[in-house]
C-alpha cells in the first residue's frame, strides 16, 4: 500500500493526508468543481476532478470515484465519514477492482453499519435496547397500533449515515407521519438510501459512545468512551472524553459490551459503538463503520493515531495495540466549529474567509480545511474546523478550551465560536448537568 485515494473532503481530507505524510504514502485527493482550491487538494500529493458542487454528481457517485481511483493508480481508498463511507457496495466495488479498502468488510456495512440491522444484531448479542421498528416494519398497515404499544415521543432516523442528518421526533401518529417522509427525503440526499427506522426517544439521557478496533476473528479492543451530549437538533457541538459524572463501573460495562458485540461481528477497523445513558442504565443507539468526527478527543487522551491505526489494520489485518496497553490520560474536549448563525436558527453562513488566526499552545489542537482567504460554499455539510484540547482534569481542559476560542479568530462568515464560548462558560456545563435535549431547551443561542 503506497498510493492512498482519499474518497471526501474538507477537514477529514485533511486529516488522512497528513497521516499519508506520516506513513510516506502518496495521498491522492479528489475535489469537485467547488473545491477546486481547497485545503485538501493543496496537502495531496496529487489531485483529480470528479465532477459538479452537488454532491450526488461527485463525492456521492460511486462511478465517478472509483474511476478518479483507476486512473490514479491508488492502491487503497479511505472513505473518510459521511458520503461514501458506509456505503457497501461502494466497498465491494473498491475490492473487486483489486484495491484496499480502508474499513471494515461490505457484509459488516450492511450488518452493522445499517442502524436498524444492526439493532436486530444487538438483540442477539443480549445488547439493552430502545423499543423500536426496522425499516421494513414501518411499512405495515398497523404502524398506528405499533407505535402506540411503543409510546411516543417516537424518534425517526436514518437507516445509513449519521450526523443527526434527518432525525425527527415525533409526539404523535400525524407527526410521525410527516416525519417519515421528511427523513426518507433527507436520507436520500445526503446518503443516497431512504432507509429509515423507528426508536422510543428517551428526553433526558446522555449520548456516550465506545470506541473499538476490530480484528476480524481475532477479536476486538476499545479506547473507552466519549461523551457527545451537547448538540443541537441531534447534531453534536462539543465532545469530550472521559464522559463526566459517569460511574467508571459503567462506562466499563458500556465498553465491554462494544467489544463482545465487535467480537462477534467479526469486525474489522475502527468503528463506535452508541449508547444512550440515563440514571444508570444505558440502551445500544447504533454503530458507526467509520471514523468518527470526534476521534480527536480519544486520540489525544489514549496517545493512539486513530488514522494510522486503520491503515495498518487495512493492510495487515493487526496493529500493535493491546488493550492493556490503553491508559488514558487526562481529559479532552473538542469543539466543532460551524460556518452556521446561532441566533437564525443555525442557518448556514457560506462566504469568503477574510481573516484567519488560529489558536495554538500547549495541549491545544485545530483540525480543519480552513486558510485566510478560503471559501465556505452552501454544498456540504457547514462544518469547517474542530478545535481539540487537553488537560490534566476536565477543570484544565475547559479552561485551556475557553482561552483559545478567544484567541480564534474568523471574519467574513459567521461560526459557531461564540457559541462554543457561552457553553463552556455555563453553570450546566460546568458542573456537568446537561443532556442531549439541554441546548434546544435552554434555546439561549437565540440571542447570540
Amino acid at each position: 500500500m503506497k498510493r492512498i485515494l482519499i474518497a471526501n473532503r474538507g477537514e477529514i481530507a485533511c486529516r488522512i493526508i497528513e497521516c499519508c505524510k506520516k506513513l510516506n504514502m502518496h495521498s491522492i485527493a479528489v475535489y469537485s468543481d467547488a473545491d477546486k482550491n481547497s485545503k485538501h487538494v493543496r496537502l495531496a500529493n496529487e489531485a483529480i476532478h470528479i465532477g459538479p458542487a452537488k454532491a450526488k454528481e461527485s463525492y456521492l457517485s460511486v462511478e465517478k470515484i472509483l474511476d478518479a481511483a483507476l486512473k490514479t493508480k491508488a492502491d487503497a481508498i479511505h472513505p473518510g465519514y459521511g458520503f461514501l463511507a458506509e456505503n457497501d457496495l461502494f466497498a465491494k466495488k473498491i475490492i473487486d477492482s483489486g484495491m484496499t479498502w480502508i474499513g471494515p468488510a461490505p457484509e459488516t456495512i450492511i450488518s452493522m453499519g445499517n442502524k436498524d440491522i444492526a439493532r436486530d444484531l444487538a438483540l442477539k448479542n443480549n445488547l439493552p435496547i430502545c423499543p423500536g421498528l426496522n425499516n421494513t416494519e414501518i411499512s405495515d398497515e398497523n404502524l398506528e397500533k405499533k407505535c402506540s404499544d411503543i409510546g411516543y415521543p417516537i424518534l425517526v432516523k436514518a437507516s445509513a449515515g449519521g450526523g443527526g442528518i434527518g432525525m425527527k421526533v415525533a409526539n404523535n401518529f400525524d407527526q410521525l407521519v410527516e416525519a417519515i417522509e421528511k427523513t426518507k427525503n433527507s436520507a436520500e440526499k445526503a446518503f443516497g438510501n431512504n432507509d429509515i427506522f423507528l426508536e422510543k426517544f428517551i428526553a433526558n439521557a446522555r449520548h456516550i459512545e465506545i470506541q473499538v478496533f476490530g480484528f476480524g476473528k481475532k477479536g476486538a479492543i476499545h479506547c473507552y468512551e466519549r461523551d457527545c451530549s451537547i448538540q443541537r437538533r441531534f447534531q453534536k457541538i462539543i465532545e469530550e472524553s472521559p464522559a463526566p459524572d459517569i460511574e467508571n463501573s459503567i462506562v466499563q460495562e458500556m465498553s465491554e459490551c462494544a467489544v463482545n458485540f465487535a467480537t462477534n461481528q467479526h469486525y474489522e477497523g475502527a468503528g463506535t459503538v452508541e449508547f444512550i445513558y440515563e440514571d444508570g442504565k444505558f440502551y445500544f443507539l447504533e454503530m458507526n463503520t467509520r471514523i468518527q468526527v470526534e476521534h480527536p478527543v480519544t486520540e489525544v487522551v489514549t496517545g493512539i493515531d486513530i488514522v494510522k491505526e486503520q491503515i495498518a489494520i487495512a493492510y495487515n489485518g493487526k496493529t500493535a495495540l493491546n488493550q492493556s496497553d490503553i491508559k488514558p490520560r487526562g481529559h479532552a474536549i473538542e469543539c466543532r466549529i460551524n460556518a452556521e448563525n446561532p441566533s437564525k436558527n443555525f442557518q448556514p453562513s457560506p462566504g469568503i474567509i477574510n481573516i484567519c488566526h488560529q489558536p495554538s499552545g500547549f495541549r491545544t489542537r485545530v483540525d480543519g480545511s480552513i486558510f485566510q482567504g478560503c471559501k465556505i460554499t452552501p454544498y456540504y455539510d457547514s462544518l469547517i474546523c474542530k478545535l481539540i484540547c487537553h488537560g490534566r482534569n476536565r477543570t484544565e481542559a475547559i479552561q485551556r478550551v475557553q482561552r483559545s476560542l478567544d484567541e480564534f479568530v474568523l471574519e467574513g462568515i459567521t461560526t459557531t465560536i461564540d457559541l462554543h464560548k457561552k457553553i463552556l462558560k455555563h453553570k450546566k456545563f460546568l458542573n456537568s448537568d446537561f443532556d442531549v435535549n439541554w441546548l434546544d431547551q435552554e434555546k439561549f443561542y437565540q440571542t447570540l
